[in-house]
């Protein structure tokens, strides 16, 4: 059996002239963020979500300002990123079913959240939009995903809708949550 190799060394990242990682972000994050940390390296995450925060997503230049902002190396700021299962790391598409919905959909599957059954709130939303965990709709509107850790465990079983937190989470919340986004109440990308 022969090795199957890829040129991974010559991979172009796309790139556009202004940054990702603004002046105006860099100034806010280091006034109000990075003092939180006892190493700048520290503030990586909050970082990370005000990028996701302001984009959707983190393209790959992105990250690579992370890295040159807080002293890493990109690698491992890719590593952190493509870790934890909220950081996208891809754009939506323009055509066909996209990675990634306009609207995201996110189920707590903590253990917190399996015991107070996480599963009921899965099934609910695979229900309401006719789609499994990892799909998206047709029209491109809701993906929906199941995390591992919300960090919401007081308020299990515990859900994201886009980026509002739904807790004590109920099949009847979380359809009044996506009604509310389809209806246009609620805007975020």
């Amino acid at each position: 059996m022969a090795w199957i190799t890829k040129n991974s060394g010559a991979t172009q990242i796309p790139r556009r002239p202004e940054p990702y990682l603004t002046t105006a972000m860099k100034e806010r994050l280091s006034r109000d963020i990075v003092p939180r940390y006892e190493v700048k390296q520290g503030a990586l995450l909050p970082v990370l979500h005000d990028l996701q925060h302001a984009y959707g997503w983190i393209p790959y230049q992105a990250l690579e300002e992370a890295a040159a902002f807080l002293g890493l190396q990109p690698a491992d700021v890719w590593d952190t990123a493509s870790f934890y299962e909220e950081f996208w790391l891809q754009p939506r598409a323009t055509s066909g079913t996209p990675p990634r919905g306009e609207h995201v959909i996110a189920v707590c599957r903590s253990i917190a959240c399996e015991v107070c059954d996480h599963s009921a709130i899965t099934s609910a939303v695979r229900e309401k939009l006719g789609i499994d965990v990892g799909e998206t709709t047709d029209d491109g509107r809701f993906t929906l995903v199941e995390l591992e850790c919300l960090g919401l465990c007081e308020g299990a079983p515990a859900a994201l809708v886009d980026e509002e937190m739904v807790m004590c989470a109920t099949p009847e919340s979380i359809g009044k949550a996506i009604d509310a986004l389809a209806a246009g109440n609620h805007s975020h990308h």
